[in-house]
């Protein structure tokens, strides 16, 4: 018998799967405690007969009825089946799922944020972002894996379906970029599984670029009352750096800039020697991230004695809204309406993996959990509307 594809899924089993998954507490600063996490992953992976891999600099890929040609096949042809349908047509490319097993919580924010349930919410680090993404996932694959003859037996659509799950994007994806572009090279669309916009059932259609600078001033040190004169102060240097690049926002078109951290100077009474400020940039359109990073690196200080040193840029590119993940968008809205509940979508300001894909293949993102509290410590999904998004995740696998 066929599973009702209008059934929920186990909110019980979820959870279960869930507090696993959560009570390993996986920073991305610990590449160990990551790894924990990504083996129970693989182990659900492969429990769906996935042929599943280990990549350079930790990533793995779960490739679910996909070959190196991109057609539906369990063989492992290729040295990492990522861009696995690179030049095949697009109904046998695989479709690409983006996941990170990383959160930014340390080892022992459970004691202070321990899993707990409280009505229609569960709290816990990683919870919202992104550990229900991921369980969500599985349990989507298990329903699709049902509807089509049971675990053994069933097929999966035409080009099959490739996770890439990835240890480190919450740093910026540095070991896992690659990897991600590559995939979504041969990958007829991307589904990122970050969570929906927060408190609501709105998909991200969209998200600005981000990027960082780092600038170290080096000024000369001197007496503030004998001999001012003979300093540079590096302080009055940032002071100017901060002014100046931060007048390169233009919020109007989406473009910001922040000065968010600045260390200098050694005591009262003393000209400063050093100063460093660290920079938050953030951009709509690629256009703007050129135009900020030439400004930025035009920049000098007035007092030619101070010597300034810059690191950084974009670090992630925009993921501009087009209309191939508008397209996306209207068919998970008409699946989300016909399951009962109203999917909206916006442009956000923070980053993902989504970012690398949308420029490559058309990319959907917060098909995660619903719920709030991104790196905050009221982090909780809402146990009420997560099914819904999960049956909605099952049917985009299955039809799109």
């Amino acid at each position: 018998m066929l599973h009702d594809p209008n059934a929920g899924p186990d909110l019980n089993a979820m959870l279960t799967d869930l507090q696993t998954l959560v009570e390993i507490e996986s920073p991305s600063s610990d590449p160990g405690a990551v790894a924990r996490v990504m083996e129970l992953v693989e182990g659900w992976a492969r429990g769906l007969g996935a042929v599943t891999r280990a990549l350079p600099g930790g990533t793995r890929i779960f490739n679910f009825g996909v070959d190196s040609a991109g057609l539906a096949s369990s063989g492992l042809a290729s040295s990492s089946l990522a861009g696995a349908g690179a030049g095949t047509a697009p109904g046998h490319r695989p479709l690409l799922i983006l996941m990170h097993a990383d959160t930014v919580w340390p080892v022992g924010t459970l004691a202070q944020m321990p899993w707990r349930l409280e009505g229609e919410r569960v709290y816990g680090p990683g919870t919202y972002d992104m550990k229900g993404g991921i369980v969500g996932t599985f349990h989507a694959l298990r329903a699709l894996r049902r509807e089509t003859g049971g675990a053994q037996g069933g097929q999966w659509p035409a080009g099959g379906i490739q996770i890439l799950l990835s240890p480190d994007e919450e740093v910026g994806s540095p070991s896992s970029r690659a990897h991600i572009e590559a995939a979504a090279s041969g990958a007829r669309a991307a589904l990122v599984v970050e969570p929906p916009v927060a408190d609501s059932h709105a998909l991200k259609t969209g998200r600005k670029g981000t990027g960082g600078y780092w600038l170290s001033l080096r000024g000369i040190a001197s007496h503030a009352g004998n001999r001012p004169a003979d300093g540079a102060s590096a302080i009055t240097a940032a002071a100017e750096a901060v002014l100046a690049i931060q007048a390169l926002a233009r919020p109007e078109v989406g473009t910001t800039i922040s000065a968010g951290v600045i260390h200098g100077g050694s005591a009262m009474n003393v000209v400063p020697e050093a100063c460093s400020v660290e920079f938050d940039v953030r951009v709509t359109h690629l256009a703007e991230a050129e135009r900020v990073d030439a400004g930025v690196r035009a920049w000098r200080p007035t007092d030619t004695r101070v010597r300034a040193e810059l690191t950084g840029g974009l670090n992630r590119p925009p993921f501009e809204q087009g209309p191939d993940t508008l397209r996306l968008y209207e068919q998970a809205r008409a699946r989300a309406q016909a399951l009962g509940f109203e999917l909206g979508h916006e442009v956000v300001g923070g980053g993902s993996d989504g970012n690398f894909t949308a420029p490559i293949t058309p990319t959907l993102d917060g098909l995660g959990a619903p719920g709030d509290g991104a790196h905050a410590a009221h982090e909780h999904i809402r146990l009420d509307r997560w099914p819904g998004h999960v049956r909605l995740l099952t049917r985009l696998l299955r039809e799109l």
